[in-house]
C-alpha cells in the first residue's frame, strides 16, 4: 500500500488533518491544502511526498513532518527529475524537501539534521485526478 496517509492544511492554522482522498489540480495543488495556488503554484509547490519508513525511523507520527502524502516501499528521493503517477496523479519530482526551522520549532531540536536529505520531495503536478490512501507509486 503505497500511499499510506494524505494530510492537509489550512493557511493559518498548525494543526493537519488526515483524509482518505484529495482532489489534485494540475499546476495548483491538493483542493482544500494551504499550499493550493489558484493562479497557479511555482515549480515544486504543488505536491509533496515522504516515506513513511523515515517518518518511523526519526520517531514521528504521519503528517508531522507537514509533507502532505507519506508514501511506503518507494525511493522518494529517486523520484527528483522524473516523471511518476500516485494513482491516476501524473508527477514530475522537482527537488528535495528539505526540513525546516519551522518543522524543528513543531516537533523537536535536532530533527533538522535527522532528516536533512531525507525529508522528502516537492512534486509539481502535471495530471490532475483523485489520490487515494493505497494508491500505488508508480515511475513512468
Amino acid at each position: 500500500m503505497p500511499v499510506e496517509a494524505i494530510h492537509l492544511g489550512a493557511a493559518k492554522d498548525p494543526e493537519l488533518w488526515t483524509v482518505e482522498s484529495v482532489r489534485a489540480v494540475a499546476g495548483k495543488g491538493l483542493e482544500g491544502d494551504r499550499h493550493f495556488h489558484p493562479g497557479g503554484a511555482a515549480p515544486g509547490q504543488a505536491l509533496t511526498l515522504v516515506a513513511a519508513e523515515v517518518v518511523d525511523e526519526v520517531g514521528l507520527r504521519p503528517g508531522e513532518t507537514r509533507r502532505q502524502v507519506t508514501v511506503r516501499d518507494v525511493d522518494v528521493n529517486g523520484l527528483v527529475g522524473k516523471r511518476f503517477r500516485v494513482g491516476e496523479v501524473e508527477c514530475f519530482g522537482v527537488e528535495l524537501c528539505e526540513p525546516c526551522r519551522h518543522l524543528e520549532a513543531m516537533t523537536r531540536p535536532g530533527i533538522i539534521k535527522e532528516l536533512t536529505h531525507r525529508a522528502g520531495i516537492n512534486a509539481d503536478i502535471l495530471v490532475g485526478g483523485v489520490i487515494r490512501v493505497g494508491d500505488p507509486v508508480v515511475e513512468l
